[in-house]
């Protein structure tokens, strides 16, 4: 399984990867440090200016720790579980979450992301 870093501050998370095109498109424009927003008090969300392969399906329950892509451009990370109507294309999820709400905080956020 492709895996990949996430940090924030000074924190580290891997990411264990899942294995389909979004992956391959998001991890070939690895390294990026992204402004990620905030929305909901669970989620924060990047756009990319073009878009991904998306594969997007129904998920209904969403873990503290998931990546997603919604859409074809908005890059998400969950820092908290929820079920949700919406469509998403799993990317990954990050195994060990402790501290992750934290670190991501609230408002904006710089997040970087690294193979």
């Amino acid at each position: 399984m492709p895996s990949m870093t996430i940090k924030i501050g000074n924190t580290g998370y891997p990411v264990a990867l899942y294995e389909n095109a979004t992956v391959q498109a998001l991890t070939d424009k690895l390294p990026m440090t992204l402004e990620m927003e905030e929305l909901n008090g669970n989620e924060k969300y990047y756009y990319f200016p073009d878009s991904l392969p998306s594969e997007s399906r129904r998920v209904g329950s969403i873990k503290a720790g998931e990546l997603m892509l919604y859409g074809s451009d908005c890059l998400v990370i969950f820092y908290k579980g929820l079920l949700t109507p919406y469509s998403y294309t799993p990317i990954g999820r990050i195994e060990d979450t402790v501290g992750l709400a934290h670190a991501l905080g609230r408002g904006s956020v710089e997040v970087t992301f690294s193979n």
